[in-house]
């Protein structure tokens, strides 16, 4: 929170060639609110976080890896305000990436309606302006990767009241799904594209030279999925522990068939 440690954090990131990957969030700003500040958290009397606790830390960063030549990257960007910064400083030439999450271009603050503690993650779902900038991001390169944004907990700490639930989500087995079904089916991208933002990607910010392509010489880590077989999310079939998701009862495309890891098969 602090801007001089935030910079010095960058100035010596510098030294190493490594991204400084940032959770972009004003406390000041977000202070106890427990989801998005808006007409849904008006409805339940619930504290919210306004987009600008996103936006501030977003632009602050930017301002700071600019002038130190570091590499930023922004971890699961969710506001409207973000994905603006963000695609105005790349077009100044500024070091920075970013990802988001399935969650912020196919669910809204609407989930949490009858106080569903499911919905309740950080950065908190916002709304259909901001999931609808959040997928315009994607597609116009603007936001570089999709991450699953899987955040496991247990059940007993979600099925809380509102204010004294833990933030989570069980992301990982609906990532792929929510994005395919989203993005692809939906025509706004292509097949290799979306394999690109949750493969290619990644690997290329973090420097993992043997990751993200299959070609020769690249580690045999390898997802097969079946694209054309549409089902219902049902959180009580998930392999995770985490059995629960806002998502549930989504009709969606893409499920796993194979995973190889390594070279060798796993599932």
């Amino acid at each position: 929170e602090n801007a001089n440690l935030m910079r010095n954090i960058f100035i010596y990131s510098r030294m190493f060639d490594v991204p400084v990957v940032t959770h972009c969030e004003d406390r000041s700003l977000s202070g106890i609110g427990v989801m998005n500040e808006g007409r849904v958290s008006t409805i339940l009397g619930l504290n919210g976080m306004p987009r600008e606790a996103e936006d501030v830390i977003v632009a602050r960063n930017i301002v700071l890896a600019e002038s130190t030549g570091a590499r930023l990257h922004i971890a699961h960007i969710s506001t409207e305000g973000a994905v603006r910064l963000v695609r105005m400083a790349k077009k100044r030439g500024v070091n920075v990436t970013c990802e988001t999450c399935p969650h912020y271009f196919t669910i809204t603050e609407e989930a949490a309606m009858q106080y569903n503690t499911y919905a309740k993650v950080i950065p908190p779902l916002r709304t259909k302006a901001d999931t609808e900038a959040i997928a315009e991001g994607l597609c116009d390169g603007t936001i570089d990767a999709i991450a699953s944004g899987h955040m496991p907990a247990r059940i007993e700490h979600k099925q809380r009241e509102f204010d004294r639930a833990v933030y989570g989500i069980s992301a990982f087995e609906t990532a792929f799904s929510l994005s395919y079904t989203a993005l692809v089916k939906t025509g706004k991208m292509t097949e290799k594209q979306l394999a690109e933002k949750m493969s290619k990607k990644p690997a290329e910010i973090l420097r993992f030279k043997n990751k993200g392509e299959i070609k020769p010489g690249m580690d045999a880590d390898i997802v097969i999925m079946e694209v054309n077989n549409e089902y219902v999310i049902e959180p009580s079939e998930f392999y995770s522990k985490a059995k629960f998701t806002p998502a549930k009862g989504m009709k969606v495309y893409g499920s796993t068939k194979h995973c190889i890891v390594g070279g060798k098969s796993v599932f």
